[in-house]
């Protein structure tokens, strides 16, 4: 029986196993690709969708419905793709259902606010480290203030940036369930520890990969500016060159894998 501890989320337990297994629910595919882009602009997959250029690997299933898993093919190799929804218990959920299914090296591009603002709108950003201010991490590992990205992944998007000449920062993001409650003191606060970014996923997803011994790294992009005593929305979200290009340095990551 574990020890009761002050808080719940203190009360990691290391046990692999679980009640509810997804590689006991999702059989592993015999054709999944080994390395796998995960990507939050769903407008970018449905122009490549259109374009033909997709083929439905699996499709996985939750309360808000379908979520297709695709392969597509770049520089003549074949990877994956899927769209993580938004939030870190959802994402984390489809990350464990995809590592079911065969892939094992993952390059994510999504975007974040900025904390600095001289991270301008589009700026591409690496996070190495992400405070751990959301649940679902603290049930893949011990409770710790920060987790980190996959070296190997994160080498494999800077090899990308570099050789396509892109400028980027390497630095800390701060991971939230709550972007209702990202305060003047919290950012503020974050802002002291080195955090650039704010975001909902990084640290599940980081979690979720030392857990399951996968690689995984991201990119992000600058988006909307809380640096300031008002919000700017810099309307990150129509940035379209910016989310399409991110899409593609993440496939020319994958192949430093």
């Amino acid at each position: 029986m574990m020890d009761k501890k002050d808080f719940p989320l203190m009360e990691y337990d290391d046990e692999k196993t679980s009640l509810i297994n997804p590689n006991e629910n999702i059989q592993p595919l015999d054709f999944q690709p080994e390395k796998c882009v995960v990507c939050f602009f769903q407008e970018v997959i449905d122009k490549l969708d259109s374009e033909g250029r997709l083929k439905v690997l699996a499709e996985l299933r939750s309360e808000i419905g379908k979520h297709k898993v695709y392969e597509f093919e770049y520089k003549g190799e074949k990877i994956a793709l899927f769209h993580p929804t938004v939030g870190a218990p959802n994402a984390a959920g489809l990350l464990e259902e995809v590592i079911a299914l065969g892939s094992r090296k993952f390059i994510a591009c999504g975007g974040a606010g900025v904390l600095d603002a001289n991270v301008g709108l589009g700026h591409i950003v690496i996070p190495q480290t992400a405070v751990r201010d959301e649940g679902t991490s603290y049930h893949y590992l011990p409770p710790s203030r920060e987790v980190e990205a996959s070296i190997e992944g994160i080498n494999a998007i800077k090899s990308a940036l570099n050789k396509s000449g892109h400028k980027y920062v390497v630095s800390k993001t701060w991971t939230t369930d709550a972007f209702y409650r990202e305060t003047a003191g919290k950012i503020k606060l974050r802002r002291s520890e080195g955090c650039v970014t704010v975001e909902m996923e990084c640290a599940a997803f980081f979690a979720v990969a030392k857990f399951r011994e996968v690689v995984f790294a991201q990119m992000l992009y600058g988006g909307d500016d809380l640096s300031s005593e008002k919000w700017d929305s810099r309307e990150w979200q129509k940035e379209i060159s910016v989310r399409e290009r991110l899409f593609w340095l993440a496939a020319e990551s994958c192949l430093y894998l």
